[in-house]
């Protein structure tokens, strides 16, 4: 089976192939292609992947092409990666926003809806060659922003398109380590749109543990977004959010941090991955071995402003693992084998999410099985949480549409709008100084 990753020079690939070395089962992964604009990149990340095959006897074969049409002829199962502008591109996002006072990070706020009116355009032209291509193709989607993307991709592919995030899992995965749960034992009642959901329920044998967490101040304490959030915020909530929540809710904190910070994030994992893939490059050096500090440092670092901001302290070592890999090798083995699974996706909401329409992307628990992901029926959300839920997939379908018409006032309309900006005349600046400095955004008449 032929499994092809787009934005294969990708920094994170060897994570799912190193998932892919671990599958022995019938129906596996035979041949993965990575694809990616940069043949440096690509050859780089090959290095790594030898590295992690050696001794393993049923590895599968790996080739890389800077051809997308050969990369994606005869496919069964699409990963999609993409960073289009690469991360000088998100850079560029955090300051021109920073320099507005507002919030540069890579899918929330005015750096998300930048980085969407960059991607979009390509995300949909990689649909239409699926489709035309590899028509019976199933797309994962990791592309940020994902429920974004998922939803441009959507239109081309319908539920063939599935977008994942490892953030409702690692949500998961803490609450029920903290509550003395198995994770996989554990239904976790999660509804929203990608990097803007909530815990509201984690049932263990039928019975909602949540309550239990929420009553116990030291239980809150113990984990890391009880610390970003604070008890307090928690129990007044009844509920636990997605850990890019702490943007909304401590939006001036946050803005502040990375106003204070040496360095955006952007720049950060820019300068340290121009060091790895120039080690890399090198010969001799042990590709696998500066994979693997590299990343450790940038899981370590993860949200670090945020976590100084809200006195957080460090990030526990069980979260310093990939996630997303795990939920994509899911995913795949269940549509592929039917082998019937139950994941936190993104997908097209068909009624779940009644304030919103049939084809809008969400985030909710799905089971999966051959015949793809199926949504599965959520309670309503409270008035809080619907709301901001609401003017995010509004904003969102204004830069579909500025994607789609090439409207610069469309594309001021989508930052005007969002919460994290409310302004028109900044809205008009971050759409001047967007297209100033990302060619991608040519478009924008």
């Amino acid at each position: 089976m032929k499994l092809t990753i787009l934005g294969g020079g990708g920094f994170r690939v060897p994570l799912v192939y190193g998932a892919l070395l671990g599958d022995h089962a019938e129906g596996r992964v035979t041949r993965v292609v990575l694809h990616d604009v940069d043949a440096g990149r690509l050859h780089a990340i090959a290095r790594v992947l030898a590295e992690q095959a050696a001794g393993v006897s049923d590895a599968p074969e790996v080739t890389v092409t800077t051809d997308l049409d050969e990369a994606l002829h005869g496919a069964a199962f699409v990963f999609s990666a993409i960073r289009v502008g690469g991360l000088e591109g998100r850079a560029h996002d955090e300051r021109v926003a920073l320099a507005e006072g507002v919030l540069g990070q890579e899918t929330v706020g005015a750096g998300g809806i930048a980085y969407g009116l960059r991607t979009v355009p390509v995300a949909v032209d990689i649909a239409r060659r699926v489709a035309r291509l590899a028509p019976d193709a199933w797309v994962i989607n990791f592309t940020n922003p994902a429920g974004l993307v998922t939803e441009a991709m959507s239109r081309h592919l319908g539920d063939r398109v599935i977008g994942i995030c490892d953030s409702p899992v690692g949500l998961g995965r803490r609450i029920a380590r903290v509550l003395g749960a198995r994770p996989g034992e554990a239904w976790v009642d999660y509804v929203g749109l990608n990097h803007l959901g909530w815990v509201r329920g984690l049932r263990v044998a039928g019975r909602d543990e949540l309550p239990r967490l929420l009553a116990d101040p030291v239980l809150l304490g113990s984990f890391e977004e009880g610390r970003l959030f604070g008890a307090d915020w928690l129990r007044s909530l009844g509920a636990i959010p997605n850990e890019y929540l702490h943007y909304y809710y401590f939006n001036r904190e946050a803005v502040h941090a990375y106003q204070q910070a040496d360095r955006t994030r952007g720049a950060f994992l820019h300068d340290q991955q121009a060091r790895f893939y120039a080690g890399v490059a090198e010969p001799g050096v042990p590709a696998l071995e500066l994979w693997n500090r590299t990343r450790a440092e940038r899981e370590a670092t993860y949200m670090a402003e945020n976590r100084e901001a809200a006195g957080a302290g460090e990030r526990e070592e069980e979260d310093l693992s990939g996630g997303y890999e795990g939920v994509a090798l899911a995913l795949m083995r269940a549509i592929a084998r039917d082998e019937r699974a139950t994941l936190i996706l993104n997908v097209r909401n068909r009624g779940t999410l009644p304030p919103l329409d049939g084809d809008a992307v969400i985030e909710v628990p799905c089971l999966v099985d051959a015949s793809g992901a199926h949504p599965v029926s959520v309670d309503p959300l409270p008035d809080h949480a619907t709301g901001l839920v609401c003017a995010v997939k509004a904003v969102e379908r204004e830069v579909l549409a500025a994607a789609r018409s090439g409207s610069r006032a469309t594309a001021v309309k989508a930052f005007a709008l969002h919460p994290l900006v409310d302004s028109v005349d900044v809205a008009r600046r971050l759409v001047d100084g967007y297209t100033a400095v990302h060619p991608g955004l040519a478009y924008l008449g």
